[in-house]
């Protein structure tokens, strides 16, 4: 039988539940045991994280404000309207007689739309803290 000491130290699944990177927004697995968690999912991200910061407090960014690409938000905007223009498609084939198939090719087309866009991640030149 387990004393109250022991009770205490084990760990569930649920309490190792994954964490967000502060760079990418990747969840990732936190390890178990002492010392201070990690806030990012790799050693490289942390690095980007640290310039992006500085080069933003010498460009005078004001809070929650970052420098980006602009191809990289064209990138994001073309693939956001590929999954506009697919829920249109889905949205006017379910008015017409809708049958299992229709169901099927109609989260088909919208999937193939939806997952280029599941890790999806502007990664900023510079950003303030």
């Amino acid at each position: 039988m387990r004393s109250d000491a022991d009770r205490s130290t084990i760990v569930t699944v649920t309490e190792l539940a994954a964490k967000r990177c502060k760079w990418c927004g990747v969840a990732f697995p936190v390890p178990a045991g002492p010392g201070r968690k990690p806030d990012y999912c790799r050693r490289s991200h942390r690095q980007r994280h640290y310039e992006a910061r500085t080069l933003a407090e010498r460009r005078g960014l004001a809070a929650n404000e970052a420098l980006v690409e602009r191809s990289a938000i064209q990138r994001l905007n073309d693939r956001l309207y590929v999954l506009e223009a697919a829920c249109e498609d889905v949205i006017a084939d379910l008015e017409s007689e809708v049958t299992v198939d229709t169901y099927r090719d109609a989260l088909t087309h919208l999937l193939e739309a939806a997952l280029p866009l599941r890790n999806a991640h502007i990664e900023p030149k510079a950003a303030s803290v």
